[in-house]
């Protein structure tokens, strides 16, 4: 039976609260399932997140851009050429330049020994043999992906890859494995998709920068309309990592990863996202200045925190703190001298949060 699954916030990491390793240029993720871990292309070099905060260097080798999780073995592109690195140690394997490579970028497997990776720059997709990670060897099987390919996936079922493309309603196309033509599976609404990952379920994941940056849940076969998961925290999603270990999804943000956890219905450590409009919960006006207010009503007595959070999901204001009477509550938001910009204000109360979104223009 399939789960029925509910929304919750796991961690933000902003660079800045990190140890010595920092998130500069995360461009995808990838989970680690021997080391229990995430790992992120960083530039020059790799970062390893224990999903609790703790970053530390993956061996000694760079990525620039897709990583992709084959048996034991870490493959990265960097630059024009892939590597191979051992998930155990870190340890480098092995390499292959791609000919008249212009900007490698999303990977993907099919499970035994290919890979598969974007050239958004050229407008092709390569296979890479990998059954000996000391040897690998690749050809193209696209030589025209009719748009500039990111993110991409194998879908074993359908013997096939599912790419995503740069652009104004950016389409969704398809590589049948048993010719190399390539279709359209669908044209969405979306903006520069970058990303795309799988769930437990068969389901799709898409990052995108617009509207609003935001990840969109597709069903396997593409037929229903798109889900709009809720992640107020992120702008210019890159090519984001689904674990299947532990039903989490991984949004690279630059300098920033955002987890997005996945629980059954029944779970007592999920953040329910409440609706705003059930709390009377209200910005106005919005725009922002001095003399605007929050507002909500609390139908009981409640232990609650209300916050203003900047883009990466940091608390920068507190707006009021502890317990609080039932009834209508508003809050100004005068005194609190905030440069312009786009920021958030969350209020979090016993049954779970609500965040909407504001503006400061000064």
């Amino acid at each position: 039976m399939k789960k029925t699954f509910t929304l919750f916030l796991i961690a933000i990491f902003a660079g800045s609260i990190l140890s010595a390793q920092s998130y500069q240029s995360a461009e995808s993720v990838e989970y680690d399932p021997v080391n229990q871990q995430w790992l992120a292309s960083n530039g020059d070099r790799i970062i390893a997140d224990d999903g609790a905060g703790n970053l530390s260097y993956f061996g000694t080798g760079g990525a620039t851009h897709g990583m992709e999780v084959l048996g034991n073995v870490l493959y990265a592109v960097d630059g024009g050429a892939v590597r191979a690195y051992d998930l155990t140690d870190g340890v480098f394997l092995g390499f292959v330049n791609i000919p008249g490579a212009q900007f490698l970028n999303g990977l993907t497997n099919d499970g035994n020994s290919n890979l598969y990776v974007t050239d958004f720059g050229a407008k092709k997709i390569h296979k890479i043999n990998a059954s000996d990670f000391n040897n690998l060897t690749s050809e193209e099987i696209v030589s025209s992906t009719q748009g500039t390919p990111n993110g991409i996936i194998y879908d074993g079922e359908n013997n096939r890859l599912i790419y995503v493309l740069w652009g104004n309603n950016a389409p969704i196309k398809a590589v049948d494995l048993t010719d190399n033509s390539v279709s359209t599976i669908l044209t969405t609404s979306l903006g520069n998709i970058d990303g795309i990952d799988e769930d437990n379920d068969g389901n799709y994941y898409l990052s995108s920068w617009s509207p609003n940056a935001q990840i969109s849940k597709f069903d396997k076969d593409f037929a229903n309309p798109l889900e709009v998961i809720s992640t107020p925290f992120i702008s210019n999603p890159a090519d984001i990592g689904y674990s299947l270990q532990t039903d989490t999804l991984a949004i690279p943000i630059a300098n920033n990863v955002v987890f997005v956890g996945f629980e059954t219905e029944d779970s007592t450590t999920a953040i329910i996202n409440l609706n705003a409009a059930d709390l009377g919960f209200k910005i106005f006006p919005n725009p922002v200045s001095d003399q605007s207010y929050v507002q909500f009503e609390l139908g009981q007595n409640e232990n609650l925190s209300l916050q203003i959070l900047d883009q990466q999901g940091r608390v920068i204001r507190n707006l009021l703190r502890g317990q609080q009477p039932q009834g209508i509550h508003k809050v100004l938001f005068a005194g609190h001298d905030l440069p312009s910009g786009v920021y958030y204000c969350r209020l979090e109360i016993n049954a779970g949060q609500v965040v909407e979104r504001l503006m400061i223009v000064r």
